[in-house]
């Protein structure tokens, strides 16, 4: 391991923090996070299938913007 690699853990570090403090301190105004239109959802009797297409594109669309960001700053 050298110095960079030291460099980007705590940077990884540094955004998981943040984004454990968002999620714990704004919850209540994150509730449509997940629940997008097109997002797939089937429940039935004994069977519960979830898939987040619409906000999984949403949040690879905006990470993309922020590494992209990032790299040239």
């Amino acid at each position: 391991m050298n110095q960079q690699t030291g460099k980007y853990i705590i940077i990884i570090g540094v955004v998981i923090v943040l984004a454990g403090i968002i999620v714990y301190f704004f919850h209540n105004k994150l509730h449509w996070f997940g629940r997008l239109p097109g997002d797939v959802r089937v429940e039935k009797e004994n069977v519960r299938f979830y898939f987040p297409i619409i906000t999984m594109l949403l949040l690879s669309l905006i990470l993309t913007i922020l590494v992209n960001l990032f790299k040239r700053w």
